[in-house]
């Protein structure tokens, strides 16, 4: 936007509409207007009117300054907020596995005992049948 040809247009008496004055007004051209009326008025000189219009965007430019670190900042904790939620769930389903394959294992493990011990019945009264018959 070519700050100069706006307020020149204002000054000469330009109606913009409510959008194009939204966006004149947060570009500074409203209060420049407004400043200079005051210089023509004899408020203050031309010196004093750019120092209070560099005032002010000084400060907008800090106030946008703030809010984009606050952004910036509330996007980086949702991120790491994320990343602690992402890793919760993986960690109870990790457990989850473990806590399947150790049953699991337990399983097998009882039924491999059961069948040793089935085998081991089976032997011990053939084996003793065995010496009877002698």
């Amino acid at each position: 936007m070519n700050f100069e040809r706006a307020l020149y247009w204002v000054e000469t008496g330009a109606q913009p509409t409510d959008t194009v004055r939204n966006i004149l007004s947060r570009e500074g051209v409203y209060l420049m207007k407004h400043l200079k009326g005051g210089v023509k008025k004899g408020a203050f000189d031309e010196a004093a009117c750019q120092k209070k219009f560099d005032a002010w965007k000084a400060d907008k430019q800090n106030g946008l300054t703030k809010i984009a670190e606050a952004e910036a900042k509330a996007k980086k904790d949702a991120a790491a907020n994320a990343l602690k939620a992402e890793k919760a769930v993986n960690e109870a389903i990790a457990k989850k596995v473990a806590d399947k394959k150790a049953a699991e294992a337990a399983a097998k493990a009882e039924a491999e005992a059961a069948k040793a011990a089935e085998e081991a019945a089976a032997e011990a009264p053939a084996e003793e049948a065995a010496p009877a018959e002698a």
